[in-house]
């Protein structure tokens, strides 16, 4: 099966033109069609799983073609792309970027080049977390010598996954229901089983006051 990937922003793009730099690629270079697409309309803010490259994981089986208009949208930054690249090449599918030219397969014998480009971007990788914990920690240093006092306000309450349901939790807590019952029979149907529990639900209150 033959896949094409395209993500764009929410703002002035359309996926249109990575759709028709795909369909020219896949007629004119590889004589085949695309059976599938992946289509993602949003921002580079979002996570992968929100840029569905997990439902593009999902879709692929060995020997599958996948195909994007160029490195960039397969993650927003080094990290990302090589973790979407290593994840494609352990499932052994077969990845082309079109702008930069590249067929990545490692089941192709003597294919150096794929196989020094996964791992000039694992080197690529290291050096961009390298560089920004370098810079964090310089920024952090600098702050400190400006008499800035660093981390969050004391007493100050960080966003929790109970606070949308903080009315009702609080309702059901004055009639009398055990924190059990609250969580079994009231949050776990709305959050999820395993998103909530007991031992969290206890300290969120101690936190709140509640």
């Amino acid at each position: 099966m033959t896949i094409g990937y395209l993500r764009v922003s929410t703002d002035r793009q359309t996926v249109e033109n990575q759709k028709s730099a795909i369909r020219a690629y896949c007629n004119d270079k590889l004589k085949i069609t695309v059976e599938d697409w992946i289509e993602v309309v949003m921002s580079s803010r979002k996570d992968l799983r929100d840029r569905k490259i997990d439902e593009l994981i999902s879709k692929l089986s060995k020997d599958d073609k996948v195909i994007v208009s160029e490195l960039s949208r397969l993650g927003r930054s080094t990290q990302e792309v090589l973790e979407t690249i290593e994840k494609l090449m352990n499932i052994e599918v077969e990845l082309h970027i079109i702008k930069e030219n590249l067929v990545l397969n490692i089941n192709t014998k003597n294919d150096f080049v794929s196989k020094a480009m996964v791992t000039l971007f694992g080197l690529f990788a290291e050096l961009e977390r390298d560089l920004i914990s370098q810079r964090t920690k310089e920024a952090l240093t600098a702050r400190k010598e400006q008499g800035v006092t660093l981390g969050k306000p004391k007493g100050t309450l960080q966003k929790s996954k109970y606070d949308e349901h903080k009315d009702r939790i609080v309702e059901l807590k004055s009639l009398g229901l055990s924190l059990n019952k609250i969580v079994s029979n009231h949050l776990e149907p709305v959050m999820g089983k395993g998103n909530c529990s007991v031992q969290s639900l206890s300290t969120y209150l101690k936190k709140r006051g509640l």
